[in-house]
């Protein structure tokens, strides 16, 4: 089936005027207990859009960058830290949350929020993309999951009603549904197979929800093939679910590949909900991402990379361990206004490392999320200007570009 008739035409939007992200617009789009999506304004030369999520735990501004706390922290950095770099919504993980310390202890103690003294909004993974990353310690059939713990040895087993159950008691404001992530290289059949589960597993999981205060999402599969992703989309959309997330990319495919996927799937997403892609956090990607109409992304880019000394700044990336930088008395990036950048010199910054003290990697953590909320917010200030695609295009040429896992500074 292809995929085409969802993306030609394309919509007919209209531009809003743009308008100052003031207490009096927050206040209109924030609806306290109940959850909302409003899409603001929308790129007439790409699918980007702006908008604004309503949760019970606060308001989100997207297209949002999410911060990873797997075991319901972020590494090295407190929740006012992270409140202080602009993060309006942290990730923490299903399936890491119930090995330890369990969502019983933490339903039992307030809930997640109380439990982290996070008091803004919260997303949790089902699980799915352990049975991508713990492939060798897992075995899944069309019921569920069994996982090997990686804390004790003992066995897991995650069924799509169980995934839900840790969710509901965890009590995070935006929950996934659970599927299977199937790796880059999979063969038809086990793409086909992967699409199968994850339509049959997202009804069962929508049927076990029982809290209407957390949003349910599904979760789109199927690799690079078009035909299995649009099956899935198709389906899932029938669900009508309140939004949409996109997984199994950044999975080890080329970036060329996993832009082609998104250029069509991105705007074939129901437009009045939410669209998620799931795990991608190169800035570029990012970029490239919010102009397919993408408005959710998480990655733990941020955080690892900040604790191995690799900074994310305007000029390009900089590592901290090469010791060109043992002299250098100017800040990581002379454009940043974060903790960091206001107070240390690179040069006191490589000393860190090199002498093994745990302030570096928190430094340097705090200087990366500080950078991805700023570049988000650019994101959403050149859409609401109408000047995306010209600053899209100006990003590509520019050194920043090149930072991450896959950009020039890693051959």
């Amino acid at each position: 089936i292809s995929p085409l008739p969802l993306l030609l035409p394309y919509p007919d939007v209209r531009v809003r005027p743009s308008t100052k992200l003031a207490n009096a617009q927050r206040s209109r789009y924030y609806t306290g207990t109940m959850f909302s999506f409003r899409t603001t304004e929308n790129c007439t030369r790409t699918a980007a859009r702006t908008g604004w999520l309503s949760t019970p735990h606060g308001l989100i501004q997207t297209p949002a960058f999410m911060p990873v706390g797997t075991r319901g922290a972020i590494k090295g950095v407190t929740t006012r830290q992270l409140r202080e770099t602009g993060t309006e919504i942290m990730l923490a993980n299903t399936y890491h949350m119930a090995l330890r310390p369990g969502e019983q202890l933490v339903e039992k103690l307030g809930g997640l929020h109380k439990f982290i003294g996070w008091d803004g909004p919260i997303l949790t993974d089902s699980g799915g993309f352990q049975v991508f990353s713990l492939d060798e310690l897992r075995q899944i059939d069309d019921h569920g999951v069994t996982f090997r713990s990686t804390v004790d040895g003992s066995w897991l087993r995650l069924t799509p009603q169980r995934a839900v159950q840790i969710q509901n008691s965890l009590g995070a404001d935006i929950i996934m549904a659970l599927d299977v992530c199937p790796p880059a290289h999979a063969s038809t059949r086990q793409m086909i197979d992967a699409v199968r589960r994850t339509l049959v597993w997202a009804e069962q999981c929508k049927k076990a929800h029982q809290r209407p205060e957390q949003w349910l999402f599904a979760i789109v599969q199927g690799g690079l093939d078009d035909d299995q992703r649009y099956t899935c989309l198709r389906e899932l959309a029938a669900m009508d679910f309140p939004g949409y997330a996109i997984g199994g990319l950044s999975v080890g495919e080329p970036p060329p590949q996993m832009h082609r996927i998104l250029q069509w799937l991105g705007p074939a997403l129901p437009v009045s909900k939410p669209r998620y892609l799931m795990g991608v956090g190169r800035p570029l990607d990012i970029a490239e991402a919010v102009a397919c109409g993408i408005d959710m992304f998480d990655c733990v880019m941020p955080t690892r990379n900040g604790r191995n000394g690799y900074a994310f700044t305007s000029t390009g990336p900089v590592r901290l361990k090469n010791s060109k930088w043992t002299q250098a008395a100017e800040p990581l990036d002379p454009a940043c206004s974060c903790y960091t950048c206001s107070r240390f010199s690179k040069s006191y910054l490589r000393h860190l490392f090199v002498a093994g003290e745990m302030l570096g990697p928190i430094l340097v953590s705090l200087h990366n999320l500080h950078y991805y909320q700023e570049f988000m917010a650019k994101i959403r200030q050149a859409i609401r200007a109408c000047t995306f695609a010209d600053w899209l295009t100006q990003y590509r040429a520019s050194p920043a570009a090149c930072s991450g896992p896959n950009g020039p500074e890693d051959i």
